[in-house]
């Protein structure tokens, strides 16, 4: 899609909107004054955009408008001119950040994590923050800051989490790309509920930078966008080490830029042909999934063979998943927030201190069987990956739930009993290390939103998303938009 008088801005992809920026066919601030608009228009139904910056959004539209003035078209950065607001867990600096907590309601940062630095230098306007479950603990955004954000395709609905704001706000066509965390299904959950792409890089892709523990692994920060083509426009300003994280970032900037340049319409009408998938419905471990996802993972799995992939039932032995994520999230709950749980116990959510408390009840024992448990699971999905290319599964379990509910309490008849338990379909893969991402797979018969969930080996982000955006560009399903 190119910018037109009859495409409204906020329709565009990023890619075309900050084109159109660079081709001075709209400016920076026209652009933005259709973003705040847009804010003004829907947010009251959504609640997605938690904290606004306009005047300092509209002094950078301004400088950007200058260097767009007298620059050539080509030297201009690739986000020239999008707005964008922040997921409220990323520090912005100027901007209040408050992780959806009242225990940091007044916060004021005077830096910028990484991702938002690295976005800003690529030429977004930053316009302010969205809404987060706080501490970004689970996967409905709520919190007694904000209250709650709704899923545009059914404000009855959640939007899902922990990066529900951003997805909302994404859906609604409030900005075409957003910034967004993953630990266990924080980008790919809320992608799903809101029929958008959320991308989950490997480890050490896009750094944690700051951070207080910088050898962790099992969170990640990446993209959500409206195409996958916009995610691999995002991961090629995104990707890159940083010294303050000693993680191996196993895929480079240039990496991603070359995908960006290729041009999938070279591959014919079959860009999957010879591409190894095994899919399946419950994980090999009977995960609950409702028939409805079910039903719209199998047609897409037809329109995935239709490509030319070889699409059939197999999935790594996941047995030892659960107790490497479970393990893995309760001590880095802890190493980040045993202090806020100590201090400020009364403004804390249950959820979060039941978290951190079993962090803090972790035995050295079970510490060492996790470590073990890592390397069998390692093993058994090294071993898949030398069969297929691409695992394809739900991306989640249920189709978006009442906004009004803190968690489902049951999946397909099979009672839950945490609120982490319902998002394992997610939480399964963050322990296998892999890059994954949620595409958009098409609707169920009552209109809401469903997911698919693809994944690749370690350090195979280039060719996942090469997969995935032969799919996203066949199917558009991203293109209905909600009615607002």
């Amino acid at each position: 899609m190119t910018a037109s008088a009859d495409t409204p801005l906020l329709e565009l992809s990023a890619r075309d909107l900050a084109a159109a920026v660079r081709a001075r066919t709209v400016s920076a601030r026209e652009v933005l004054d259709a973003h705040f608009a847009r804010i003004d228009d829907v947010n009251p139904a959504v609640n997605a955009v938690v904290t606004q910056a306009r005047t300092m959004a509209y002094e950078t539209a301004a400088r950007a408008d200058e260097l767009t003035a007298v620059t050539p078209a080509d030297e201009l950065p690739p986000l020239h001119g999008v707005p964008m607001t922040h997921k409220d867990t990323h520090a912005t600096k100027g901007i209040r950040t408050t992780s959806g907590s009242p225990v940091h309601a007044n916060l004021v940062p005077d830096h910028d994590d990484l991702v938002v630095a690295r976005f800003k230098a690529a030429g977004v306007v930053s316009t302010g923050k969205n809404n987060v479950p706080e501490f970004a603990a689970g996967s409905h955004s709520f919190n007694e800051l904000f209250g709650t954000t709704h899923n545009p395709y059914d404000r009855t609905r959640s939007a899902g989490g922990s990066s529900g704001g951003a997805a909302a706000a994404i859906a609604a066509r409030i900005q075409p790309l957003g910034d967004g965390s993953d630990m266990g299904g924080s980008l790919r959950n809320p992608a799903a509920f809101c029929n958008v792409v959320g991308f989950r890089p490997s480890a050490g892709v896009v750094p944690l930078a700051p951070t207080r523990n910088a050898w962790a692994w099992l969170g990640r920060t990446g993209p959500i966008a409206r195409s996958v083509d916009d995610v691999v426009l995002a991961m090629s300003v995104l990707a890159g080490p940083d010294p303050r994280v000693p993680l191996a970032c196993p895929v480079g900037r240039e990496q991603f830029r070359a995908l960006a340049a290729e041009d999938p319409a070279e591959l014919g009408s079959r860009p999957l042909a010879g591409v190894r998938i095994g899919v399946s419905t419950d994980f090999g471990l009977g995960v609950p999934v409702e028939q409805e996802i079910l039903d719209v993972l199998a047609a897409q799995a037809r329109v995935l063979e239709e490509l030319g992939a070889v699409v059939e039932e197999a999935v790594p032995d996941l047995r030892d998943a659960d107790e490497v994520f479970d393990t893995t999230r309760a001590f880095d709950m802890a190493t980040d927030l045993r202090t806020v749980v100590a201090e400020h116990r009364q403004q804390v959510k249950p959820e979060v201190i039941w978290n951190v408390e079993r962090g803090l009840a972790l035995t050295a024992g079970q510490l060492m069987d996790a470590a073990l448990a890592r390397t069998r699971l390692h093993e058994a999905v090294r071993g898949f990956f030398q069969a297929y290319d691409v695992l394809l599964l739900p991306t989640t379990q249920v189709l978006p739930f009442p906004a009004d509910e803190r968690w489902p309490r049951s999946v397909a008849g099979v009672p839950m009993e945490t609120y982490v338990e319902w998002m394992r379909s997610a939480s399964l893969i963050s322990a296998t290390g892999c890059p994954a991402v949620s595409v958009p797979g098409g609707f169920s018969p009552g209109g809401l939103p469903v997911g698919l969930q693809l994944v690749a080996a370690d350090g195979c982000d280039v060719e996942l998303l090469r997969v995935a955006r032969a799919y996203d560009a066949a199917t558009r399903h991203a293109d209905v938009a909600p009615r607002l």
